[in-house]
């Protein structure tokens, strides 16, 4: 279908005839002798006559050819474009946080990959938690790596295979030896602020206890749950384990029932992939319908033809012109 992008422009179109009504030319009445021996007068003064002021008559084709170029050049102005079909997208509606422990204790060799083999507990982790990444199309996802403090690794992104390169670069240690989960969480949410999706998830893996936050984890949860943030915890410690190696089961279930999300507990790599998959059961990813036409423009083709007319039309009247000179030469 065609339409204008800017249809108002055509109101232009009457505009050279208001000016032609308003401003109407100056017009100076000139007596004057025509004398079929002009030449031979000349000739006799000993003068040399000198070209004139030639204004050309106007012809009914100047006129229809200047009114057709006003009209293209309007129309290109108010940018002519072809519409398409209306095409329909369901995307996903979600944004999604991930929150890795990266503190000296995920170097422990002791968590098994669904395969057997035995992995540090990173190593693990980065191994489901990259599926998991795979599977997340139309999701905009993000990364956090904690330990005494946390950073944005990865900020919201639909490039899952960058995504899990820059997983691959966390290494233990990289961001402290201790854990801040409240702080983590408040990172979440400043990272959450400028989010405009309808669903909002944080997914926070840790194997200790908040030893190094400034913001106490349930307090970070309940301004969580103000900012409609659901924080889904997994602990992958033991909570057998004595000081900064114990993980706090209580804190973690404490935070999910706060916002509304679900806590885990994972042992081996089995259990974390189901985990994940409980995760994208418990909470399916709400989709929203984008609808757009597509425009192609087509402006250039009327600019195009009034530039080519505009070109005819000073060729023929300067070939015109130079007949009638020429044709007036050889009569004298």
């Amino acid at each position: 279908m065609l339409e204008f992008a800017w249809p108002w422009l055509l109101l232009l179109l009457p505009l050279p005839i208001l000016v032609w009504w308003l401003l109407p030319p100056y017009r100076a009445r000139q007596a004057s002798v025509q004398v079929p021996f002009f030449d031979r007068l000349a000739a006799a003064t000993g003068q040399t006559p000198q070209r004139g002021a030639v204004i050309l008559e106007r012809r009914a084709v100047q006129m229809i050819a200047a009114v057709v170029i006003w009209i293209l050049l309007v129309a290109a102005l108010a940018r002519p474009q072809w519409v398409g079909d209306a095409v329909t997208r369901e995307v996903s509606a979600r944004d999604l946080i991930l929150a890795i422990d990266i503190s000296g204790s995920m170097d422990q060799r002791d968590f098994k990959a669904p395969d057997g083999t035995t992995l540090t507990r990173l190593d693990g982790v980065k191994r489901v938690v990259k599926d998991f990444i795979a599977r997340r199309k139309g999701d905009r996802i993000a990364l956090i790596l904690f330990g005494t403090r946390p950073y944005v690794q990865v900020p919201f992104t639909q490039d899952l295979q960058t995504a899990q390169q820059l997983l691959d670069q966390a290494t233990v240690g990289m961001a402290g030896q201790q854990t801040a989960i409240g702080d983590t969480i408040g990172l979440a949410i400043k990272t959450f602020a400028a989010s405009t999706a309808k669903q909002k998830l944080l997914v926070l893996l840790t194997d200790g206890n908040d030893t190094a936050s400034r913001v106490p984890p349930e307090h970070a949860a309940d301004i969580a749950r103000q900012n409609d943030v659901a924080v889904y915890t997994i602990g992958v410690g033991d909570p057998a384990a004595s000081g900064e190696n114990r993980v706090d089961l209580g804190v973690l279930q404490r935070v999910a029932g706060t916002t509304g999300g679900h806590f885990f507990r994972a042992e081996d790599g089995a259990q974390l992939q189901a985990i994940y998959a409980d995760i994208d059961r418990l909470a399916p990813a709400k989709l929203q319908t984008l609808s757009w036409r597509p425009k192609r423009p087509l402006f250039q083709w009327p600019l195009g033809a009034a530039v080519m007319l505009g070109l005819l039309l000073w060729i023929a009247l300067l070939l015109g012109s130079e007949w009638r000179r020429m044709r007036s030469v050889s009569h004298a």
